[in-house]
């Protein structure tokens, strides 16, 4: 299934004050997810295993590095069980992994828009919004008007965006350790 984004991810210092605003609006809550994205070695875009207890899938993605909201082309596939072990091995063999990401995350709803806030190990916290089209009836325009509204709703100046992905962060963290 091909979808698009428009998104935006922000370094979150206060969690519990961005959870208090989403909580204003009344979102649907999915749960709590211990999610484990394995990353892989692609020659484009980016190539993620999710294994969570809500949400499991292979993702591919391909998204420009911005710290703005930015369009994402999502491919999705969600393994017919929650069983993903096999489905890991052989991508493991044939391509090698990139990078692991640990995180705790917090999923909410409201309408087509999806909210995560995170708890990213090594790293620390940060929140995502994502304005989600999966069939091509909401249009980009409309999807980057709902990601406006939320970064003005949370107080988020373009100084608090992540330009890049959790995979990147782990990366660039991993290489100041070396």
């Amino acid at each position: 299934m091909v979808h698009i984004n428009i998104e935006f991810k922000a370094r979150c210092d206060n969690p519990e004050r961005i959870r208090k605003i989403l909580l204003s609006e009344n979102p649907v809550f999915k749960g709590k997810d211990h999610q484990i994205d394995t990353y892989f070695i692609v020659e484009s875009g980016r190539l993620k295993l999710r294994e969570g207890n809500i949400e499991n899938a292979l993702i591919h993605y391909e998204r420009p590095n911005v710290a703005n909201a930015k369009q994402s082309t999502v491919l999705l596939h969600h393994p017919e069980s929650d069983n993903t072990s096999s489905l890991k091995e052989i991508l493991i063999k044939t391509l090698g992994i990139l990078t692991v990401v640990d995180k705790e995350r917090e999923i909410y709803f409201i309408d087509n828009v999806k909210f995560h806030i995170d708890y990213v190990k090594n790293l620390g916290h940060f929140m995502e919004v994502e304005a989600i089209d999966n069939d091509g009836s909401i249009g980009t325009q409309k999807l980057q008007e709902q990601c406006d509204h939320y970064q003005k709703l949370f107080q988020l100046s373009t100084e608090d965006l992540i330009e890049v992905s959790y995979s990147d962060l782990i990366s660039l963290s991993d290489n100041k350790v070396s």
